[in-house]
């Protein structure tokens, strides 16, 4: 049990990493539309130029832990999901081409913004839509091939909502990054976005909270409020400490530019911390916990050494990427 919940929290790592970096460069594409200036458009893709291909290294990461950890819930959730697990990697595809393409183009580079906007839409509506699914609970016997059983009303919200919050991450990562206009505009879209954001996380907690009775009775039975209260307090002080930063930049007074951005990480980090605290110990809901879907203990050790090299090593050259990329992007628009 103690390594199967090792390797928990090692996947549960994984994918907040992905969410938060992955997150903000698949914002950047959702922005796409609202920049129309092609010197606009050039700034939004060199300031992830340097780190769009490496922040995808914790979808592949994660994916690996899930599947040599908890084989059970990989095989569980890859047929179940199929459908928009190929959707979310095929835009995942186009827009890694279209990055590229996009550069080196003249004559067809509107059809690659086109395919850059979409795929990161795509994929990140495919994302939420999973998400949403998974807590909401599918039938174990369901037939992925011949049902849309995760096209509901309640997976549609999830995903426009991790459209909004990945969208929020990218306008702030834009303030933090940029000048003049640039700035200024971001600033605008991120105090919306923010209040977007914000009422989709009441509206899913909510939502959550009146349709599944084991999350419910998981927040409200006894004193378990009282002890979790601090995860929505601190939610919502951390939303009007972001609003406050770009609220003073429209007004032209001092404010910290990193700090919106980290605020905004911190409201996903909460919002993480909430799902795993109502969803604990499933990786299923209501199918499959992780101590059920762990491999054998032989396999988890022979897993060890790899997982204790290769998570640091990760960790460093991504602190490293973003330290020598570090200030505006013009500082290195020549460099790069």
């Amino acid at each position: 049990m103690d390594l199967a919940l090792f390797y928990f929290l090692v996947l549960g790592f994984a994918i907040f990493m992905y969410v938060l970096l992955d997150g903000f460069d698949l914002g950047i594409g959702i922005l796409y539309p609202w920049f129309n200036q092609d010197s606009e458009r050039d700034h939004l893709m060199r300031s992830i130029s340097h780190v769009w291909d490496g922040n995808e290294t914790w979808l592949v990461f994660g994916g690996v832990v899930l599947f040599a950890a908890f084989p059970a819930a990989y095989a569980g959730i890859t047929s179940t999901f199929y459908l928009p697990i190929m959707l979310m990697l095929f835009a995942l595809i186009f827009r890694g081409v279209a990055f590229e393409y996009r550069f080196k183009s003249d004559t067809s580079r509107p059809y690659w913004d086109v395919a850059f906007s979409a795929g990161s839409a795509i994929a990140a509506f495919c994302q939420g839509m999973l998400l949403g699914s998974l807590v909401q609970g599918v039938p174990a016997d369901v037939d992925s091939l011949s049902s849309l059983h995760w096209v509901t009303p309640f997976s549609i919200l999830t995903g426009f909502s991790v459209m909004a919050g990945y969208a929020l991450l990218a306008a702030c990562y834009l303030f933090m990054k940029s000048r003049g206009r640039i700035q200024t505009h971001s600033a605008k879209l991120a105090k919306r976005l923010l209040l977007i954001t914000i009422l989709a996380m009441v509206i899913v907690s909510l939502w959550t909270v009146a349709s599944q009775v084991d999350i419910r009775q998981r927040w409200f039975s006894g004193f378990n409020f009282l002890w979790l209260s601090p995860l929505p307090i601190i939610t919502l002080l951390v939303a009007v400490l972001a609003w406050r930063d770009l609220h003073r930049h429209s007004e032209g007074k001092n404010h910290h530019e990193g700090r919106p951005f980290w605020c905004a990480a911190t409201l996903f980090l909460l919002g993480f911390a909430g799902l795993v605290v109502g969803l604990f110990p499933y990786l299923i809901p209501r199918q499959l916990t992780f101590i059920d879907a762990a491999s054998p203990d032989s396999s988890l050790l022979f897993l060890l050494p790899g997982i204790c090299i290769f998570v640091p090593l990760i960790c460093a050259y991504t602190f490293w990427g973003y330290r020598v990329f570090a200030g505006k992007v013009e500082d290195y628009q020549e460099g790069y």
